[in-house]
């Protein structure tokens, strides 16, 4: 079975932990001690149902308030997927925590409440969907229930999302599903209540939504995080160089070529846990023989040499800062891409975007918490990149606090 990683977005109140709750429940993903807890805590909160948001929100503070702060992670499984669940929160100072979360999903439900339609939260969410490059967006109409069912609210959110997601250039497949996760109307069993509506029901697009075509399967790539020298009696000679596939295909006999030396030779043998393989391709961890002994060590990036990727010390990125000190010019980070670490220097902030109406700012060239803009940046040795645009793992990268070891912002090349 394939994995579907999948996050959600919304404004405050649209209903998102209680969308996964739902899921979680009508799957029948949840345990009976998990679902008697959730009920208890439910009346003694005076809940009128069943509250489904408190499988996911877990911190004392996310329960008392009744909003999302961190990103809770959830796992379940169908007959026919894998799911891994990032429960982002809404509001606009944990922006940070909902670019962490998105970073590694393919999916992304945007939720709108049926009483509101398109808001500024909308369009922001979905700015940042369209930034990390997730393709599949389901727009999830949610609180019909409190509309009347009305096909007519629907109709006009969907032609308004329309009218804005023109303007977003990576979000190329967008479906619009109305539901009710309070009462689980085309959550999981098509809704009664909705008729005139004859697309599938949200756990349906989940399951066979296409993704195989999400990574670069062109551009070879293969940061090398760990050279594998056993030393022992019965694999003396061996060495292998470990990391995960960030692109591209890998098959024995390939010619390749290792950044930065530039050496080239050919693969003699890829290994996995499950033994010797044919050919290894995103995102599939193994370790790779070379023919020719080469000084390899973490850091370097084995690649194809009909297409190699770029090579440079400066670099444009869109960054989103996740740290509560500025980031100002000439200031002085960690860079780590890939399975490289190099010292990098703002040389510049180009603008900042105002992510409620997607506006440019450009004479203010101070970065703060949450704040997303485009800057320039020079690293002390050359990286190997591509675009972000083109392969989501070799055109990202997080600057690191020299003093405090603080994670302070995330990248993505341009």
């Amino acid at each position: 079975m394939d994995l579907l990683r999948f996050t959600t977005a919304g404004s405050v109140d649209d209903g998102k932990s209680t969308l996964i709750g739902r899921l979680l429940y009508d799957s029948k993903n949840i345990f009976e001690d998990q679902l008697e807890a959730v009920e208890t805590s439910s009346k003694k909160r005076g809940d009128e149902n069943v509250n489904l948001a408190l499988l996911t929100d877990g911190l004392k503070a996310e329960r008392e308030q009744g909003i999302t702060i961190d990103v809770a992670y959830r796992y379940f499984a169908t007959p026919k997927r894998k799911f891994i669940i990032a429960d982002t929160p809404g509001h606009i100072q944990y922006t940070r925590n909902m670019v962490t979360g998105a970073s590694t999903a393919n999916l992304a439900i945007i939720l709108v409440d049926a009483r509101k339609g398109v808001i500024e939260q909308t369009c922001r969410h979905s700015f940042i969907a369209n930034l990390l490059r997730i393709q599949h967006v389901v727009v999830a109409v949610n609180k019909m229930d409190l509309v009347g069912y009305d096909q007519g609210v629907y109709d006009k959110i969907v032609a308004e999302f329309k009218e804005f997601s023109s303007r977003l250039d990576s979000l190329i497949d967008i479906s619009f599903i109305p539901i009710s996760a309070l009462h689980g109307d085309n959550v999981v069993e098509k809704s009664v209540a909705m008729g005139w509506y004859d697309g599938p029901t949200l756990l349906y697009h989940l399951e066979t939504v296409y993704i195989g075509s999400d990574q670069n399967h062109v551009q070879a790539r293969f940061p090398v995080q760990w050279v594998i020298r056993p030393h022992s009696d019965e694999h003396h000679d061996f060495r292998g160089y470990a990391g995960r596939v960030a692109g591209g295909v890998f098959k024995p006999g390939d010619e390749v070529q290792v950044q930065p030396s530039g050496f080239t030779s050919k693969i003699r043998a890829i290994h996995s846990s499950d033994g010797e393989l044919e050919e290894a391709f995103a995102p599939l961890s193994c370790s790779i023989l070379l023919e020719d002994e080469i000084d390899i060590s973490r850091g370097d990036m084995i690649v194809k040499s009909n297409n190699p990727p770029q090579k440079g010390q400066d670099i444009e990125a869109m960054v989103c800062w996740f740290s509560e000190r500025k980031m100002v010019p000439r200031g002085k980070y960690i860079l780590r891409h890939t399975s490289k670490e190099a010292k990098a220097i703002v040389k510049g902030l180009r603008y900042k975007v105002n992510i409620n109406n997607l506006h440019k700012v450009e004479d203010d060239f101070e970065f703060g918490l949450n704040e997303i803009g485009r800057v320039q940046l020079r690293t002390s040795s050359p990286l190997f990149y591509d675009s972000y645009r083109n392969n989501r793992t070799t055109g990202s990268f997080v600057l690191i606090d020299e003093q405090t070891n603080e994670t302070v912002g995330a990248g993505m090349i341009v």
